[in-house]
């Protein structure tokens, strides 16, 4: 497997930051509407209004682009998981779940178009989950908030339990986003991946509940 292609260097200053958030919405926009063959750095900067300096700064090719656009991707997952359980309201699990699973719905909506070629066509520029900042923060975040609910929750395992549940939400959220036959309501979609996910971590509770009776 070759080497994962990253950014020469990541922005520091404010303006520095803009300018590359100026780049990969430009590399996102093109990727919509050309494809990757119809990316390269050239047309990146035209689209961004910046110049190919400025792009090979940041980033050593196309294929750093797209990179960095997964990551980017898992930062705004990570931010909407962080809205969501840094309220101060108290929630119960199921609560905390559909509030999850609505936020990455809203989030997969700005840009469905740009997510599905991510998806479908790049999947291996996606950075391995423990080489992930905005996974491993997603995780953390997502480990904390199933210990604070310990007593409603069957797994044994709460480290399993949350790298099961990230996979399931991200898989069934990607699926509602690009996949989801237009006869089912979206509501009604959204409604049965909180019921799976809560299924999940209630199973082994709802199971020995059963056996004291």
């Amino acid at each position: 497997m070759r080497p994962l292609p990253t950014p020469r260097k990541a922005p520091r200053q404010a303006r520095s930051q803009h300018m590359v958030e100026q780049i990969l919405q430009a590399t996102a926009r093109i990727l919509e509407e050309r494809g990757y063959a119809g990316m390269n750095t050239n047309a990146v900067a035209v689209r961004a209004g910046v110049s190919v300096g400025s792009v090979y700064q940041y980033f050593p090719n196309k294929d750093s682009l797209i990179a960095a656009l997964h990551e980017r991707h898992g930062a705004q997952m990570y931010a909407a998981i962080d809205a969501v359980l840094a309220g101060a309201a108290a929630r119960t699990l199921r609560e905390h779940l559909a509030a999850m699973v609505h936020a990455w719905l809203a989030a997969h909506q700005v840009e469905p178009e740009l997510h599905k070629v991510l998806e479908k066509e790049f999947p291996f520029f996606d950075a391995p989950t423990q080489d992930s900042p905005a996974d491993n923060n997603s995780f953390q975040r997502i480990l904390h908030m199933l210990d604070a609910h310990r007593d409603e929750i069957g797994q044994p395992d709460l480290d399993l339990a949350t790298w099961v549940l990230l996979r399931m939400m991200e898989s069934l959220v990607h699926a509602a986003v690009m996949d989801a036959p237009a006869r089912f309501a979206p509501a009604d979609i959204e409604r049965c991946i909180v019921d799976a996910l809560h299924g999940y971590l209630r199973a082994g509770a709802v199971q020995a509940g059963a056996q004291e009776k």
